[in-house]
């Protein structure tokens, strides 16, 4: 009895003196609340960095308040007195957003979520009844890009996703590495001052995380051969980091020193790549690329725009078509990751001479394919397509000299500027995954190619050639064993005549069919050495295949459509 009685007078005492303090708290405070929220896009990503203008809508207090949203995309502002206020988001790339009449009291803090839209989804509303549901067919299409930038859109089951039909093991690897070091010899194209030296050389390459603003990566490379040096350094800023994002800019500069007392070469591309979805079929990505290059004060500039529209047809049919420049062989790799990054540094178009003076190759690439698919592992696409060039690129090598050869400084390989080709042709191209670590890709062509002429005489080399029609015929096998962790792949690609130029060279550029028989191999280290360690090995025609033999007044010449190659090395991932 004792305890209750001290626990009720405690309670006596306590109780009036807490409602004296709180009753004292709240007339202290001023009669105001707060308002908090995030700014999002349509897909639910944070913004960084858009403008929110807070205005009352008393008016009595008609100043406003503006407001920064962080890397989460959140903002929240200082005590407001109680009434209504309306709120204006902004941002550059999307609509304008207002919110009237928001309540702020003292009673709680007034939570807002922001959704901003563009110009497309605006109109995608309107098209769109309220109760209208979207298909939940199973479905997949492919955009094919340009060559420049081989990776292609793939949609499957209402996800954009950025990359070719590829095995499970082509994806990404370790989402944690951000550093990768590769120590090489050799190049994969011989012959062109475009790109790196058929040298040993040491190429890096990092990744920034940039929080909301998505991802940076650089990358470097140089050599040094004989007096003669090269280098290159490329960046690229992804917006989203979302690694399936569709944008990408790229910066290349590169340079290399012909010989200790020869010219030197230099090249800058400027790109950009992006996509937007017109309703639920419709999806065009576009770009463009800026180049300047040229030796010593011979310079050349280009501009290279390039779109592309794919559509929905049915759950199992697509169509795509496309008007794009296809100057140089793409990367590989998915895009986005340190691997493409490195490659892109060889990503150039070639340089070439024409009457002393610098050109570029400038082919230029219409297409319009139709794919079905026939399962979920296997797909069958039919093009047709228009290439043209007015500065058409081939390799060669032997004793001549002439303003519009250009030789390798690492090599006997020269450039020539063989001048126009234009032809039509058809692609079949038939993909399955025969198992899990096993794809299978199979192309028949008919289109042109420089070849000489039937009846060829000695005279200047671009006046014995000519757009000759051949059939080409191509199978391609990527495989991973499974207990040694080897990544090989092959392919063998046949043509039924001589070519000095490439047959098809967009669809040559994407599924990575060089003429004749190529092997790569891909073989991880122990885990005991530092790093993701990988040795590298790329053997292109292998045979040496393909050698045409002219006689000119230049001399005597033997052209190649590609040369045998060995690139090699050792690769580190951090």
């Amino acid at each position: 009895m004792n305890v209750r009685k001290y626990r009720a007078a405690f309670l006596a005492l306590v109780i009036p003196f807490v409602l004296g303090v709180s009753s004292s708290a709240l007339h202290a405070a001023p009669n105001s609340g707060k308002i908090t929220g995030v700014v999002m896009d349509g897909a639910g990503t944070p913004q960084m960095g858009a403008t929110v203008i807070v205005t009352s809508a008393a008016l009595l207090n008609s100043a406003s308040v503006e407001l920064l949203t962080n890397d989460r995309g959140r903002f929240s502002t200082a005590a407001l007195p109680s009434g209504m206020y309306s709120i204006k988001v902004t941002l550059a790339g999307f609509l304008p957003v207002v919110e009237p009449d928001i309540v702020v009291n003292d009673q709680h803090t007034t939570l807002l979520e922001i959704v901003l839209g563009t110009v497309f989804s605006s109109f995608d509303k309107l098209r769109r009844t309220p109760d209208q549901q979207i298909s939940s067919d199973e479905w997949s299409w492919v955009l094919r890009t340009s060559a420049a930038t081989r990776p292609v859109l793939r949609w499957q089951d209402g996800d954009v996703v950025l990359g070719p039909r590829s095995s499970s093991f082509d994806r990404r690897g370790n989402d944690s590495d951000h550093a990768r070091i590769e120590l090489m010899s050799g190049s994969d194209h011989p012959g062109s001052v475009s790109s790196g030296a058929d040298s040993p050389a040491t190429a890096f390459a990092y990744e920034y995380r940039l929080g909301g603003l998505g991802r940076m990566l650089t990358a470097g490379q140089f050599s040094y051969e004989g007096g003669s040096q090269s280098g290159g350094f490329v960046t690229q800023w992804l917006p989203s980091s979302d690694f399936d994002s569709a944008a990408v800019t790229t910066l290349l500069i590169r340079e290399t020193q012909l010989g200790a007392n020869g010219p030197a070469y230099r090249g800058m591309r400027l790109s950009h790549d992006s996509a937007f979805q017109l309703g639920e079929k419709v999806t065009i990505r576009y770009g463009a690329d800026a180049l300047a290059a040229g030796l010593n004060s011979s310079f050349t500039t280009a501009l290279r725009p390039r779109v592309e529209m794919a559509v929905r047809l049915s759950p199992t049919w697509q169509s795509s078509v496309m008007f794009t420049t296809n100057t140089w062989q793409d990367a590989s790799g998915e895009p986005g990751t340190l691997q493409a990054t490195v490659n892109q540094l060889d990503q150039f178009p070639t340089l070439l001479r024409r009457d002393g003076h610098s050109v570029l190759e400038n082919d230029v690439h219409e297409e319009l394919a139709v794919e079905h698919d026939l399962s979920k592992s296997a797909s069958l696409t039919a093009s047709v397509f228009h290439d043209s060039s007015t500065h058409t690129a081939v390799f060669g090598h032997g004793a001549v000299s002439g303003p519009d050869y250009l030789s390798d400084y690492f090599s006997d390989v020269f450039s020539y500027d063989a001048g126009n080709m234009s032809s039509m042709g058809l692609r079949l191209v038939y993909q399955q995954r025969l198992a899990g670590n096993l794809d299978m890709t199979m192309i028949y062509a008919y289109a042109g190619a420089l070849a000489p002429n039937e009846s060829p005489v000695e005279a200047a080399l671009r006046n014995e050639l000519a757009t000759q029609y051949r059939i080409s015929a191509a199978a391609r096998l990527t495989a991973k064993v499974p207990r040694t962790g080897t990544k090989i792949i092959t392919s063998y690609r046949w043509i039924n005549g001589p070519v000095v130029s490439q047959q098809d060279a967009y669809g040559q550029s994407t599924y990575h069919l060089d003429p004749y028989f190529s092997l790569q191999l891909r073989q991880k280290l122990p885990q005991f050495i530092p790093g993701h360690a990988e040795i590298v090995a790329d053997c292109g025609n292998i045979f040496a295949q393909g050698y045409v033999t002219l006689a000119t007044n230049d001399g005597q010449v033997v052209l190649v459509p590609t040369y045998r190659f060995f690139r090699g090395g050792v690769s580190f991932q951090f």
